[in-house]
């Protein structure tokens, strides 16, 4: 029987460590969940008053939402609808440490959150697969064609091996250091850079086409250096994508100026995540303490934010 007054659901952000442009080319990629960078959404039961909704866009009612929040908008009336609880009120307040248009995976972390939450309030069960094909309801509202990686490592609590529409997949990581994952201050612009590869590929197919092969090899490297504790090897290749990515022409001036920085100051091997032209970049750290130092200078030369993610989380099963 129904009588849940108060839920709560949380999900979290996600980085793309390996494989961003080249994925799109049916490439790998893998995506890391980080778990210190949350989402977290309340719903509180109310009486005699419309649904409403608070979060940094928006407070006010859930039939108002604006069309930025379409694809919320969507999936809360789509699982209300469901399940036959259309008559309900509450209030649902949305928190989220993510920054917007980071490339850190925020409309995906929101969805994943809201269902949860909603789950919970109504107090039903809710399976793995039937939260990602939820979350992807939202997702495909927002971004047309979403790959589902967003939605996939926001959901899950371990790294995530993807090939479009071939392979998504949870994979192991044995790795001592930590992530310093930095926010340049300038907004990314995905599908400007995305297109900017594409037109790059007409005018020079054979050039570019190396560059994304490389990313592919540099992504099979990536995969068995996490898993063999090989963080110098992983840092080469870091280092060796920034530069393929910088000869796509994704990254900028900032971008560069900062992952040059980072690496004098004792990261391991630095690079972009995400679509680029702005966003964040990684820093592979060998301790927490290194990255602490690094963060300091990293935010007085011009990183707007910095978040420390520790590694060495494993994992076996498929994601499904």
């Amino acid at each position: 029987m129904f009588h849940a007054h108060f839920s709560e659901g949380v999900s979290h952000a996600k980085i793309i460590l390996i494989g961003e442009h080249s994925v799109v080319y049916g490439k790998p990629a893998i995506a890391l969940p980080l778990s210190e960078v949350k989402t977290t959404v309340t719903i509180e039961q109310t009486y005699n008053l419309p649904s409403s909704i608070k979060s940094r866009y928006f407070d006010g009612p859930l039939a108002s939402m604006p069309k930025a929040m379409k694809g919320l908008k969507h999936l809360i009336l789509l699982i209300l609808r469901k399940n036959n609880k259309q008559d309900l009120s509450f209030v649902m307040t949305i928190k989220s440490d993510l920054p917007a248009e980071r490339g850190m995976g925020s409309s995906a972390a929101t969805a994943i959150a809201v269902t949860r939450a909603l789950y919970n309030f109504l107090e039903l069960e809710l399976t793995h697969a039937d939260l990602l094909a939820l979350a992807n309801v939202s997702e495909i509202d927002m971004h047309g064609n979403p790959s589902g990686l967003d939605a996939a490592t926001s959901a899950s609590n371990q790294p995530v091996w993807m090939i479009k529409k071939k392979e998504l997949k949870k994979i192991p990581i044995h790795l001592d250091g930590c992530l310093l994952i930095c926010d340049s201050g300038i907004k990314g612009r995905t599908g400007e850079a995305i297109a900017g590869v594409r037109s790059l590929l007409q005018k020079r197919p054979f050039e570019t086409t190396v560059l994304l092969n490389k990313l592919e090899k540099l992504t099979y490297a990536a995969k068995k250096q996490l898993n063999n504790n090989d963080i110098a090897g992983l840092g080469d290749t870091f280092n060796h994508a920034q530069e393929q990515l910088r000869k796509l022409g994704v990254s900028n001036e900032k971008l560069d100026r900062l992952i040059n920085l980072s690496n004098q100051l004792g990261s391991l091997g630095s690079k972009l995540t995400g679509g680029g032209r702005g966003g964040c970049f990684i820093c592979l750290m060998p301790s927490k303490e290194a990255a602490r130092k690094a963060e300091v200078i990293l935010k007085r030369k011009g990183a707007a934010q910095t978040w420390i993610q520790p590694l060495g989380i494993t994992a076996t099963e498929e994601v499904n």
